[in-house]
């Protein structure tokens, strides 16, 4: 029995954590306007 109250407070705890960071939301920024180099420069 006391493994059930466990597992039960488990999904409990972790329903209460997803709900709360779903809640707060995505984070507010913006992308870098400048590329990401994705290949090698030329050598000389």
């Amino acid at each position: 029995m006391r493994a059930v109250i466990a597992a039960a407070t488990g999904l409990a705890l972790a329903f209460a954590l997803a709900f709360t960071i779903t809640a707060m939301g995505s984070p507010t920024g913006e992308t870098s306007p400048k590329p990401l180099l994705t290949t090698v420069p030329a050598h000389p």
